[in-house]
């Protein structure tokens, strides 16, 4: 883990799960609030990317964290494998031990290996349920149990994806997501957070190959690839004081994607 000296009262802190690579959503997310007055925690579990086709990004973190602070943000990187029931609340008592209370949770975690329904496993579906939706209702737990922020602050956001055709325990799960995070909007209304998802589409950050790429092009009406910047921008606005408004929806920032 790697932390930055003790932030001002005055940003705002968010913390981000799923943080593990410079190229990812999650890094652009941070990078985006970081530049906009916020602090940064952020959660990566390197054992992920081990196993998939890209490999692990040597010195991501640090790097992350280096870009993050030329915006002025304190940061602070915990690496969390998110199926373990009891990394929610060590991560949140990390955190605020180094950077004091949350007042937004962003949660780019996932589990995602490609199956389809007869050949998907016991173990990758309870794995990918771990991960996409257990972890998402205990960080969400835990950040409402936690909250202490003006009510109006508070922010919740989950990245979800409504692909399931061969990727069947990764769509199936972000759909639990999707209902456990659109539940918040509701039942913390007390507390005054807001609870959105946000369904980014096909986003290139290193694990399409040609043919997927021409075939998203194909299938997108401005012909161009979603970007970590542009779920950042929306990232941005829910979390922006103009962005209280928005509450309980499932946002979808995939450029007209129609798979």
């Amino acid at each position: 883990m790697t932390t930055t000296p003790a932030r001002p009262a005055a940003r705002p802190l968010a913390l981000i799960t799923g943080v593990g690579r410079t190229v990812g959503i999650g890094a652009g997310v941070a990078r985006g609030l970081a530049a906009s007055g916020w602090d940064i925690a952020f959660t990566y579990w390197t054992p992920y990317d081990e196993r998939m086709a890209w490999g692990p990004e040597t010195g991501a973190t640090s790097a992350i964290g280096d870009a993050l602070a030329q915006h002025g943000a304190a940061t602070k990187a915990v690496e969390a494998d998110l199926a373990d029931q009891d990394a929610p609340s060590r991560v949140f008592d990390e955190v605020e031990r180094d950077l004091g209370p949350v007042t937004a949770l962003v949660m780019c975690h996932c589990e995602s290996v490609d199956s389809g329904l007869l050949d998907t496993t016991v173990e990758s579906f309870d794995r990918h349920f771990a991960v996409n939706a257990r972890a998402t209702w205990l960080l969400i737990r835990e950040f409402a149990r936690r909250f202490t922020a003006t009510p109006g602050t508070g922010r919740i956001i989950a990245l979800t994806s409504d692909h399931t055709v061969n990727n069947l325990p990764y769509g199936a799960s972000k759909g639990a997501l999707d209902r456990i995070t659109l539940a918040a909007a509701h039942e913390l209304a007390h507390l005054g957070i807001t609870a959105n998802v946000i369904n980014p589409g096909p986003v290139d950050t290193g694990w399409m190959t040609d043919e997927v790429r021409a075939q998203v092009l194909s299938q997108t009406p401005l012909q161009r690839l979603g970007t970590p910047q542009d779920t950042a921008h929306l990232v941005g606005f829910l979390c922006s004081p103009e962005g209280q408004w928005v509450n309980g929806q499932l946002l979808m920032s995939n450029g007209g994607f129609a798979s």
